[in-house]
């Protein structure tokens, strides 16, 4: 049977369409089944707190179980490689971290391309560490700070969670635009007790976990490490008030397999920037010292690509290398 010139065109198109239907049709019954959200970092911390605050309200937003799964080691790359190999069907994510982008420049090897593998759903907030001292150091703003470095190069201990964290990074990028010498300290636990009693002097620590310290007066902030002051602290002044163009600030997203439907990353990323204006939310990001950044896919992907040349920038000037 022959079909008539304008029939045949009429079913080539409908048949082209079916497959854009099919995804469009997909994407709207997204998620049918549990969703893994994968964390590079053990529970408690406050990668793993993000997470279970987005996963909740995606749940409850989206009709279906988002399980917080813990997969910590090797700064975050185990768990990033586990989301690397996953099918790209929606049903496994990544808490995405500012670490992952200095991964980039910290390890010589890893089995994934981080910018080319994970495609970036949704931000979440930007962060602000507080350049913390113990209560005795003589040095009680930054200029003082500076000054009493240099009058005693290499003899200030600088306490870190470790290599590459970001108390070291932060560190050895006020190092070098401050023009000090200090000396760093890696721990393989938290260091901040060690800071309360006096064992070591200094250290730069992200406001959410030391943020009860400071109001309370066991220790003294001399500085925000972020372009403005912070919310919760906004007597204490940043640290670009002094060190011109200085700026270190973390930050939380979402991300999944590259190749992921468009139209389920566009699904996320609609629900968590409507997390990012509900007012419990933004308090409760507030009360952990963050700022709410939300934005698209793109202007994601985008922010993550200038944040990654930046530091990896820092982290190869400062010779940092993980083993």
């Amino acid at each position: 049977m022959k079909l008539p010139r304008r029939t045949f065109v009429h079913l080539a198109a409908g048949a082209a369409a079916l497959p854009a239907v099919s995804r469009f049709a997909w994407a709207q019954a997204y998620p049918t089944r549990p969703v893994r959200l994968i964390v590079g970092s053990p529970p408690g911390g406050v990668v793993d707190l993000y997470a279970r605050l987005i996963g909740q309200w995606l749940s409850e937003r989206l009709g279906q179980p988002f399980v917080i799964e813990n997969r910590p080691g090797a700064g975050g790359n185990i768990g990033t490689e586990a989301v690397v190999r996953a099918a790209p069907d929606g049903y496994t994510l990544l808490q995405l971290t500012a670490g992952h982008s200095w991964n980039v420049a910290l390890y010589d090897k890893l089995n994934f391309n981080f910018i080319r593998d994970i495609a970036p759903v949704a931000s979440i907030y930007s962060s602000s560490s507080a350049l913390l001292v113990h209560l005795s150091f003589p040095a009680k703003s930054v200029p003082e700070l500076i000054a009493y470095a240099k009058a005693n190069p290499g003899k200030i201990s600088m306490a870190s969670t470790g290599v590459g964290t970001v108390g070291h990074v932060y560190g050895e990028l006020f190092k070098m635009m401050a023009g000090v010498d200090m000396l760093h300290i890696p721990y393989r636990g938290w260091p901040l007790p060690d800071l309360l009693a006096g064992q070591v002097p200094l250290m730069f620590e992200p406001i959410g976990s030391s943020l009860e310290y400071i109001r309370s007066g066991k220790v003294r902030a001399l500085a925000v490490t972020s372009a403005t002051r912070a919310e919760v602290l906004p007597d204490i002044p940043t640290v670009g008030e002094f060190v011109t163009g200085y700026e270190a600030s973390g930050w939380q997203g979402v991300g999944a397999p590259r190749n992921t439907p468009v139209e389920i990353i566009n699904k996320l990323n609609e629900e968590i920037n409507a997390a990012l204006t509900d007012p419990k939310m933004k308090a409760r990001i507030a009360d952990l010292g963050g700022t709410v950044l939300a934005g698209s896919p793109a202007e994601f992907r985008t922010f993550i690509g200038a944040y990654t040349e930046k530091w990896s920038k820092v982290i190869k000037l400062a010779g940092i290398k993980v083993d």
